[in-house]
């Protein structure tokens, strides 16, 4: 019996790998310059935990979550998203005592059921960061700053921040009344589930994908007018910090994020190159979450960045990553042993070096070192062993020369 790949997967295969590792390891490095550590959350949760910080309306509690009964029968959910698990963590562990400041980064798989789309998987795959306890617009500010620093960083320097403000529970108390207002003929026409689900939660409106809805919002006052005062206050702060850290941003007040945890500032990173399913990332605020889980009141900020669609960015925009390739190809002329040798003296010396275990002939090990991508294969045969020598072939150029075995480990780290 042959299997595949379950829809909506994928393999990462070694010929791509070298660009997961590329967004990974870049978002890693730059998270840890801004003091941020790593920390790993397991693969499930209690269903609990994403329908109290989601919100049971919301489309990924009510749509696209994996949920099962385990053998002890209770209710474990494959994580959604990234953040709701990494402040289980905080509450669980009492990582951010009160007064403290957490900084948190991580790489992490997540799970939607949906309609597999071209960068949009049920199993994919989010960098994220999450400040934990910073309740200063200077905190809103560097998390933003993070995310357009990684976009330079990985080669989309023109990535521009969607930013908003929702406000707090009095500001969205008094919108979700105005949009109400606002929609009331057109849902009177519509079923009742989608009337409960509108008198829940009407803000996950402006959040949808249906132009017909966007129809109907048109001519609806932006939310930040209903901002309470020191809200707009900070929001305007945030601007200046931006505008001083040279962070490209645009007001945007269609942004609104589809999570019921959200308070104050959201955000967005679209790409015109993406078509229709056009973000990259989005965040914000979530003063409120911590407190929903069981810990005290903890103001928090933070991000999820899809790597899939980062990846879909990179292609768009030709970015040049090139595939990881061993420096040196050590090709074996009966001296099987001294080539064997030679291998585990490069790698202890940290250089990238590959060879054919199977001691094939001459021509066949020369079409491996040019199907490797290596730079350089060297060549060591009884001549060279006599002489205590290595035949050093520069790959691309043909040229040939005799290096003395001593020198070999020096001359290529000069040339990593």
């Amino acid at each position: 019996m042959k299997f595949q790949a379950q829809r909506g997967t994928e393999d990462v295969l070694p010929a791509q790998a070298g660009k997961w590792r590329h967004v990974e390891s870049a978002w890693l490095e730059l998270t840890h310059l801004y003091g941020y550590g790593e920390i790993r959350t397991p693969t499930f949760e209690e269903t609990q935990l994403f329908i109290r910080t989601s919100g049971e309306t919301s489309d990924i509690v009510s749509k696209e979550m994996y949920t099962f009964r385990d053998q002890g029968d209770r209710s474990i959910t494959l994580k959604p998203e990234g953040t709701a698990p990494a402040m289980r963590a905080v509450v669980e562990h009492s990582l951010c005592p009160p007064g403290t400041v957490l900084r948190l980064a991580y790489v992490t798989p997540f799970f939607r059921y949906g309609r597999p789309q071209k960068g949009r998987l049920r199993e994919a795959h989010q960098l994220g960061l999450e400040l934990v306890g910073a309740n200063s617009a200077h905190a809103d500010a560097e998390v933003l700053e993070v995310v357009s620093r990684f976009f330079a960083k990985i080669g989309i320097p023109d990535s521009v921040i969607l930013l908003n403000s929702i406000g707090r529970t009095e500001c969205r108390e008094r919108y979700r009344a105005a949009i109400l207002e606002h929609i009331a003929p057109w849902l009177a026409e519509q079923t009742t589930e989608e009337q409960e689900k509108a008198q829940k939660n009407p803000m996950r409106l402006l959040d949808s994908k249906d132009e017909k809805v966007h129809a109907v919002l048109a001519g609806l006052a932006p939310v930040t007018d209903f901002l309470e005062d020191d809200s707009k206050q900070r929001f305007e702060t945030i601007q200046e910090l931006l505008t001083e850290a040279g962070v490209k941003y645009r007001l945007a007040p269609e942004i609104v994020r589809g999570l019921d945890y959200y308070t104050e500032t959201v955000f967005e990173v679209q790409s015109d190159k993406l078509g229709a399913q056009s973000s990259l990332c989005g965040g914000g605020r979530y003063d409120n979450l911590i407190r929903e889980i069981g810990g005290s009141a903890t103001p928090s900020v933070g991000v999820g960045i899809g790597v899939e669609r980062v990846l879909l960015a990179l292609e768009a925009y030709e970015v040049a990553i090139p595939d990881p390739t061993p420096l040196a190809f050590v090709v074996s002329a009966g001296q099987t042993a001294a080539a064997r040798n030679l291998v585990r003296e490069l790698r202890d010396n940290g250089i990238a070096t590959d060879w054919d275990v199977e001691a094939r002939t001459m021509k066949s090990q020369m079409r491996q070192a040019d199907k490797s991508g290596a730079r350089f294969a060297l060549v060591i045969g009884d001549t060279e062993v006599q002489e205590s020598a290595v035949q050093v072939k520069e790959l691309a150029k043909s040229e040939q020369f005799l290096l003395p075995r001593a020198e070999v480990v020096k001359w290529l780290q000069e040339r990593a």
